[in-house]
């Protein structure tokens, strides 16, 4: 099982996720994705997805077991979890289906939109988070899943 507490000291604030993050400071989030595409990211940044359950925006959370399971559909030892410095500017929480900010959070002067774990928005009850610009998301490096016992574990990582 991977765990924040995992990974060597980091002077950024390690937010459990369950807990709601303070407008304006710099968190440790994570973002699940290829290993090809991970390099894309390193070299040009993140871009902005058309849309989502948010809207447009960077898909992050603050939960690296939610992160590992990304992309869905793509053999485990193929995927990458990139651990991230995002500064969250102003944070609006969504935490039902159909809340009238849902897709429009960044209209109303909003950085990064909000999940809350097991509010109903998310099937796996994990948080996630959107952010609009993402100019406000750094690269710190790349964890990768180990070989262990024939199978590749996300409970065993390199940094």
């Amino acid at each position: 099982m991977w765990s924040e507490d995992d990974f060597p000291f980091c002077s950024l604030p390690c937010l459990e996720s369950q807990s709601e993050p303070v407008d304006g400071l710099i968190y440790v989030m994570y973002h699940g994705t290829t290993r090809a595409i991970a390099q894309e990211i390193k070299k040009n940044g993140f871009r902005r997805s058309r849309d989502g359950m948010l809207g447009p925006g960077v898909y992050v959370s603050r939960d690296l077991q939610k992160a590992s399971r990304y992309p869905l559909n793509v053999p485990e030892h193929q995927r990458v979890v990139l651990r991230l410095r995002v500064d969250v500017g102003r944070v609006k929480k969504i935490d039902r289906q159909g809340h009238p900010l849902q897709k429009t959070w960044h209209n109303y002067g909003f950085d990064t939109a909000w999940v809350p774990p097991y509010c109903g928005m998310v099937p796996s009850g994990l948080e996630e988070d959107c952010v609009w610009d993402p100019r406000r998301i750094t690269v710190i490096d790349v964890i990768t899943p180990r070989p262990a016992g024939g199978r590749f574990n996300y409970g065993l990582y390199d940094c």
